[in-house]
């Protein structure tokens, strides 16, 4: 059955599950058309060095027709609606064996059409060392993200989304496989856009896979933004961790659910998962639902919490008595609760980057 025929089969997603409980599918669809399938254009994709040279050598961005991923560790209706609005038309960022850049590498998406999509396949090749951000500027009523693929043996990645769209709606959806032995980072920076929704599944299908998923979450006026999580432990000797922190501001509203599920035969799977959020004001708030499904006995340990709260009034006093005015202590604060999360996401020179190019945003929240 192709995506198209596949979506049209499935109809309304059931709010019970705790991925539509927040954002009903009719409010991120395109045109509140559940019944459609608009084809979308195609965002502009450029791939450079973090200083804005050439890609070194064993990377690579081409031009993929007719891909036809997995999706059976994802959720069916949006990964099939978004491939069918690509026309089958995917990008594949294309990793050989043994790449080890010395600088990081920046994916940026330009979206400037009213209504976009891209569909992205991650092929890692294994034994390989880098960093990679994929930064999403621009402004435009609707923009999809489809990212789909595999992290080979052995590699050691940090693979971070920056997202930046002005406005506008943004749906995203990840379905990554890791393979034996591979290290995994895998940051999330949210800012920008009125309302998004993500579905972010790693599977862990190889012994000895690890996966790290953070979350530097920042959200303002009558922002909406809904994240859910999925780890899937498949193969023994696996390992996660889920750390996602959430500031909102304004009238904004967050949402995290996290689902760590682990199979049957994963021995020595260790697995935790913990939501921060960080509440600017009265009328913000901040929805977190950690879960777990453990259907192994020997496991090194599993685990979960959430915490909600106001900016501390002792650190505020601590900071004031130190010559900080309301508004300084205040971005202090905001910024040293984000960064134990943005901190994790790469080395020095990718984070001293990722703070420029938040400055604006943690700006706009602190007021």
């Amino acid at each position: 059955m192709d995506s198209a025929s596949r979506y049209l089969s499935l109809g309304k997603p059931d709010r019970s599950n705790h991925l539509w409980r927040y954002t009903p599918w009719k409010r991120v669809h395109p045109t509140g058309e559940i019944s459609e399938i608009p084809m979308l254009e195609m965002p502009s994709l450029s791939l450079k060095m973090l200083d804005g040279s050439e890609p070194q050598d064993g990377i690579r961005l081409e031009r993929r027709e007719g891909l036809e991923p997995d999706f059976s560790n994802c959720d069916t209706l949006t990964n099939s609606f978004l491939h069918a609005s690509t026309g089958s038309s995917a990008w594949a960022l294309v990793v050989e064996r043994g790449f080890t850049p010395d600088k990081p590498l920046v994916l940026e998406i330009h979206v400037e059409d009213s209504r976009s999509v891209a569909h992205i396949s991650l092929e890692v090749g294994g034994a390989s060392d880098f960093e990679l951000v994929t930064k999403i500027t621009g402004s435009c009523e609707w923009f999809g993200l489809l990212r789909t693929g595999w992290i080979g043996d052995g590699t050691v990645m940090n693979d971070v989304v920056l997202g930046l769209q002005k406005d506008g709606t943004f749906l995203r959806t990840d379905s990554i496989s890791i393979h034996r032995d591979a290290q995994v980072r895998a940051g999330t920076i949210s800012s920008g856009s009125e309302r998004t929704k993500s579905d972010l599944r790693f599977n862990l299908s190889h012994p000895g896979g690890s996966v790290r998923v953070l979350g530097s979450i920042l959200s303002a006026n009558k922002m909406h933004l809904d994240h859910h999580i999925e780890i899937h432990h498949e193969a023994p000797e696996t390992f996660s961790r889920l750390s996602w922190h959430s500031a909102c501001g304004g009238s904004s509203r967050t949402i995290g659910t996290g689902m760590l599920n682990i199979s049957e035969g994963s021995k020595g799977a260790d697995a935790s998962q913990i939501f921060h959020n960080l509440l600017l004001s009265k009328s913000a708030e901040a929805d977190s639902i950690p879960e777990l499904e453990v259907m192994e006995n020997d496991v090194v340990g599993c685990g979960h919490g959430t915490a909600n709260g106001p900016i501390d009034e002792e650190q505020m006093f601590y900071l004031k008595a130190r010559g900080f005015n309301d508004e300084g202590a205040n971005s202090v604060l905001i910024a040293a609760f984000l960064n134990s999360t943005l901190s994790e996401m790469g080395g020095v020179e990718i984070h001293d980057w990722l703070v420029s190019e938040l400055s604006a945003q943690l700006e706009t929240l602190n007021t």
